[in-house]
């Protein structure tokens, strides 16, 4: 019998504010961080690893919250543990003095889901396989059993989940040939942060679209007058075939986002992205029919599956952006995914930041092996920041991410960048604190 023996943690930043990567009118500065946690086992050659995204400050507070669920899951049997990690995901939401600090939201939830996903990583480890490849080889009712239905049974109950999976589960074969031959689509943010100049923006969206790109994210919510000016740089770099989103990071209020959307509407963006606080659902919906048909989208913030519900219902947003790091987890997930497959709303998975993309791939191929079958109209958000600190990086290629093979979930870091970026005492830091 292997049991889990340990759970670390560690806080490791990237100093991306020193030349403004992933600024945005919420995060001017940010500094892409992770709460890094790696599942052991008495085995030392068999352990889960995982991360909780953050943006710098506020990373320590993320560690102290992974590191209280050790109780939780130190001496577990492994094989009980990954046989069944929804077992593991309820005990983790439903426990009574955990629940009391959120409930599933906020920090602990995200710990939650930070190892959740180290129990899916350790059995995709196990099984050889990567991580979409496991959810995607488990049928209908076993995927049905690894969700949580309280609270969103008035939208999708366990019988239409299943249904759903079911009339899926055909073309799953040639749905991962497919997948395996040509990838998904991507759609690039790394040319349009905030903080970028115009010259600079301009370049990156030309060679963005050169590399296969069909579409580019502009971020926007600083002032309007510049947003106008950096839109139309875009547009004329990205020609006239290239789809351009926008992304203001919940920086408006209702009206405001109406407006401010009207004096940007002439360049024909194709989304315009978090126009408001995540929680408004009816604000939300208020933006949707005032600007369309620009699209809404949003999720990167949403806290749970009962928003995303309530989103759906509501007729709020067109676009579906799910998150590997900020509900409970890959179980969590698979709830949203089919919550969307129910509504036929695509999911286009946010992933600006370190490691999202190599984690939050595996989301979007199981969807479309297992779930949804489409791809037209779907894009997973790319960033070309820090993938090389990762011993299996994503790769993406003529716009396209291709499907990752390597055992797992993506989310291991390399050793030298744990010891070079952990904070505050590796050489990146500490030099700069002399």
């Amino acid at each position: 019998m292997t049991l889990i023996s340990a759970l670390d943690v560690t806080d490791v930043r990237f100093p991306t504010s020193r030349d403004l990567d992933g600024s945005d009118a919420m995060n001017p500065e940010p500094d892409y961080s992770a709460a890094y946690i790696v599942l052991r086992t008495d085995d030392a050659a068999v352990a889960g690893c995982s991360l909780l995204f953050t943006t710098g400050r506020g990373n320590d507070v993320a560690c102290a919250a992974v590191r209280t669920l050790a109780p939780y899951v130190v001496g577990r049997d492994v094989a009980d543990l990954v046989a069944d990690v929804g077992s593991l995901a309820r005990a983790l939401t439903w426990d009574g003095q955990l629940r009391w600090l959120g409930p599933e939201k906020g920090v602990m939830h995200m710990a939650i889901g930070a190892v959740v996903n180290a129990a899916w990583d350790l059995r995709a480890r196990l099984d050889g396989q990567p991580l979409w490849r496991v959810l995607a080889s488990l049928s209908p009712e076993e995927i049905v059993r690894q969700i949580d239905f309280a609270y969103i049974e008035d939208a999708l109950t366990p019988s239409e989940a299943l249904a759903l999976l079911e009339a899926s589960a055909a073309g799953r074969a040639m749905r991962t040939t497919t997948l395996e031959a040509s990838g998904l689509p991507a759609y690039t943010t790394s040319a349009g942060w905030l903080g970028y100049d115009d010259a600079k923006v301009a370049r990156l969206v030309r060679e963005s679209v050169a590399e296969g790109f069909t579409m580019v994210k502009l971020k926007v919510g600083g002032d309007v007058e510049s947003d106008v000016r950096r839109l139309q740089v875009a547009r004329v770099a990205a020609g006239e075939e290239a789809h351009i989103a926008l992304d203001a990071n919940q920086r408006w209020g209702v009206g405001q986002a109406i407006d401010w959307m009207a004096q940007l509407a002439e360049f024909e963006p194709y989304w315009i992205e978090e126009p408001t606080s995540p929680d408004d659902v009816l604000g939300h919906r208020a933006i949707r029919d005032a600007v369309h048909p620009i699209r809404v989208a949003t999720g990167e913030h949403v806290q749970n599956r009962v928003i995303f519900k309530q989103l759906l219902q509501a007729g709020a947003i067109d676009v579906v952006q799910i998150d590997a790091c900020r509900v409970g987890g890959v179980n969590e997930n698979l709830a949203i995914l089919l919550l969307a497959a129910k509504f036929g709303v695509p999911v286009c998975p946010h992933a600006g930041g370190v490691g999202l993309c190599e984690m939050v791939q595996h989301l979007a191929m199981f969807d479309f092996v297992a779930v949804s079958g489409r791809s037209e109209g779907r894009w997973i958000e790319y960033v070309d920041h820090l993938h090389e600190h990762f011993t299996d990086p994503v790769v993406v290629e003529a716009g396209r991410y291709r499907a990752p093979l390597a055992p797992g979930g993506g989310a291991r870091l390399r050793d030298s960048s744990i010891a070079e970026f952990r904070f505050p005492d590796g050489p990146a830091w500490a030099s700069q604190q002399r």
